[in-house]
């Protein structure tokens, strides 16, 4: 009499999602990306050493990017150029890092900004001569110039928010306090 087989044992379920950026498996290391090395240089001028998470897709919408970090949109902090007019004609870049469960209003923030006339959205042509950048991947900091920044005040509302590193498949987690301090920027209701 031949002893029984051992049972197998039982089957082991997948380890559940988190929703953090760990759970998304990179299609590749970004981190040498000279746009990202950028990013990364500015903020190590303030002291600022995030990690960097790299996405298997392109995110180019705050819904994108918070379906693949695991966020709310609201946890997102888009970073939108928009080219502001002064009343003489002059047009100088405006970044606004907006929530992304909000719009800009445009004629708002032109109200509440000193020396601008009005506000219009930028071209992608714009928006790389400025910040460098692709859009989807524009950051807070990394630009070849200063560039005049709003910062929406309803990113207050969140422990972290979520912001592009310079490439549209990279982000990095940060706060609204860090986002004032690394861009100088103004706290100011958007939408």
């Amino acid at each position: 009499m031949s002893s029984p087989e051992p049972a197998a044992p039982p089957p082991v379920a997948p380890p559940l999602a988190t929703a953090t950026p760990a759970a998304a498996a990179p299609s590749r290391d970004l981190g040498q990306h000279p746009a990202v090395q950028r990013v990364l240089a500015s903020l190590a001028v303030h002291s600022v050493d995030p990690e960097l998470v790299s996405l298997p897709d392109a995110v180019r919408t705050a819904a994108a990017a918070a379906a693949a970090i695991g966020v709310t949109p609201a946890e997102i902090a888009n970073s939108l150029i928009f080219r502001a007019h002064d009343v003489q004609g002059a047009i100088t870049p405006l970044l606004v890092l907006t929530s992304g469960a909000h719009h800009v209003d445009l004629v708002k923030v032109a109200d509440l900004l000193d020396g601008v006339d009005h506000i219009d959205r930028a071209d992608a042509d714009f928006v790389r001569e400025v910040t460098g950048f692709a859009i989807g991947g524009v950051a807070p900091v990394g630009h070849p110039a200063p560039i005049r920044t709003v910062v929406d005040v309803s990113l207050s509302r969140h422990r972290h928010v979520w912001a592009a590193a310079g490439h549209s498949h990279t982000v990095y987690r940060t706060t609204y306090e860090e986002l004032l301090r690394v861009t100088a920027g103004h706290a100011m209701e958007v939408a």
